[in-house]
């Protein structure tokens, strides 16, 4: 579902100085139907060929060559931009209006990307159709638009999924805590399935109510939302599944990584779109004041993830920075599983997430966050956000980090039956942690494999097409004149269409 699916058009981005929209529906802030300045456009057009029995040949050609112009457009296209905001939304994701009133609500499909916005102190509708036996999940990412906004404590969302009498299936909470600096934060509404439970268990519409908290001192702006809805698969064995937590799970720090251990740069992304890869090892980024970088990590059934942040010193200042720099850990489905936070005052510092229990569907049902969210495999996302508040101490430059990242235990088989989506980790998704590649990445390299192969057919065409226009034109220079009608002098047969340019 957060891969980005197949794209028919891309706009380039950033060309306004706004949003980049790409995909289905989607529409530029301000107006429905807006498109960037610069927007790359699709267009279709038909060629006739109306002299019968002649020219088909190079009829072929003229396709080639258009076919080649639209793939020698691609490498051209862009795939995502950084918003205003630093954050990366997905290019594809489809706009749609919270609405006050839950009648009016637009409804999400699975799969699919949404974007979206809140004001402070709005409760905002939206809708899904459930079947009446899978987990489900509705996840929004809440991006300030100004980096440098005023933000509480206490300031953030609440999603929730409800029934038609309102009452609440499952809900999560994000806030800015203690670190109290604007930068995206998640929170998930779900729907579990309970053979035992009364409410929420039946087939039909919930209603998503997306809550924003905002104190009458911090900023009044409006705050993106980008929204994603997604559906566990089914059991193997659903009868059989525990109905309580694991009582207990390894809680001791792992030993320092081996010094054979994978180490080096690995970029942050600025979103969940584009956020990088990592396998077990060290790695080194850099991150400015007010900004956060996005990492991915593939966690399989049974596997227990540790991380550790830390930043590195600065010369220039010994000021000190509370809550300066922020690490958060957040599950497949998007929703918060742990942060931690450190304070700066120019020399190394660290921040650890609390320990995390291994990979286990019985997590569910643990009333601590930390070990809820921890209830099936895929990638789990690490960001690092910095303070904008440490620009005044130590200027706007970014300032080196190190993740270092530890996936413990061999992987356990799947509870599900049939394919887990993104709810599971498979062949390709290790070899792209250990590639360092992103969500972004593997949509590039697969259109790339698609104009690669596509090309050598393209190639095969275009000399198949020039082929036969030179046995015609050859054919042409022997040719007795033919009379047209209408027209007193001879001319010659030449394939339709003329020569090709510069031959």
């Amino acid at each position: 579902m957060f891969p980005p699916g197949s794209q028919t058009a891309a706009v380039r981005a950033g060309q306004d100085g706004r949003h980049p929209w790409a995909g289905d529906g989607a529409q530029g802030p301000g107006a429905p139907g807006h498109v960037a300045p610069g927007a790359a456009r699709t267009t279709e057009g038909t060629y006739v060929n109306r002299q019968s029995g002649r020219g088909r040949p190079v009829t072929a050609a003229v396709c080639a060559v258009a076919a080649w112009g639209a793939l020698a457009a691609l490498p051209g296209q862009a795939w995502a931009a950084a918003d205003p905001s630093g954050y990366v939304f997905a290019p594809d994701a489809v706009t749609v209006t919270g609405e006050e009133a839950n009648a009016d609500a637009a409804f999400l499909t699975a799969d699919k990307v949404y974007r979206s916005s809140i004001g402070p102190g709005q409760k905002l509708y939206y809708r899904v159709t459930l079947d009446a036996g899978s987990d489900a999940y509705v996840s929004a990412v809440a991006v300030p638009r100004d980096p440098a906004g005023k933000v509480a404590y206490g300031d953030g969302i609440t999603v929730s999924i409800r029934d038609d009498n309102d009452v609440r299936c499952g809900s999560e909470s994000a806030n800015f805590g203690a670190g109290e600096f604007a930068r995206p934060i998640t929170a998930y509404g779900f729907r579990e399935n309970d053979p035992d439970g009364s409410s929420c268990q039946r087939a039909g519409t919930y209603d998503v109510l997306v809550e924003r908290d905002s104190k009458e001192t911090s900023s009044q702006e409006i705050w993106d939302l980008e929204l994603r809805h997604a559906v566990e698969p089914a059991l193997k064995s659903p009868g059989s599944m525990p109905t309580g937590a694991p009582e207990d799970f390894p809680s001791e720090s792992p030993a320092p990584l081996p010094t054979s251990a994978p180490r080096g740069e690995r970029a942050g992304g600025s979103g969940y779109f584009d956020a990088t890869g990592l396998e077990t090892g060290e790695w080194k980024d850099s991150v400015a004041p007010g900004r956060t970088r996005f990492f991915r990590v593939p966690v399989d059934w049974g596997q227990q993830l540790w991380a550790t942040a830390e930043i590195s010193n600065d010369n220039s200042s010994d000021a000190y920075v509370g809550s300066a720099l922020v690490l958060s850990a957040d599950n497949p489905a998007l929703g918060h599983v742990d942060s931690a936070a450190l304070s700066y005052s120019g020399r190394p510092a660290t921040a650890a997430l609390s320990p995390l229990p291994p990979v286990d569907h019985a997590n569910r049902n643990s009333s601590a966050t930390r070990v809820s969210a921890m209830r099936y495999a895929g990638w789990y996302y690490l960001s690092v956000g910095l303070s904008p508040a440490v620009a005044e101490a130590y200027g706007d430059d970014p300032i080196r980090i190190t993740l270092k990242v530890r996936v413990e235990n061999a992987a356990e088989e799947s509870p599900y039956q049939g394919g887990a989506g993104i709810f599971g980790v498979d062949d390709d998704d290790r070899e792209m942690a250990r590639n360092g590649q992103s969500a972004a990445d593997a949509g590039r390299d697969g259109t790339l494999m698609i104009v690669g192969v596509a090309g050598i057919g393209v190639g095969t065409v275009l000399v198949l097409g020039l082929g036969a226009w030179t046995l015609l034109a050859r054919r042409a220079a022997g040719a007795v004149a033919v009379p047209d009608r209408g027209r007193t002098e001879p001319r010659l047969s030449e394939p339709y269409g003329g020569r090709p340019p510069g031959r």
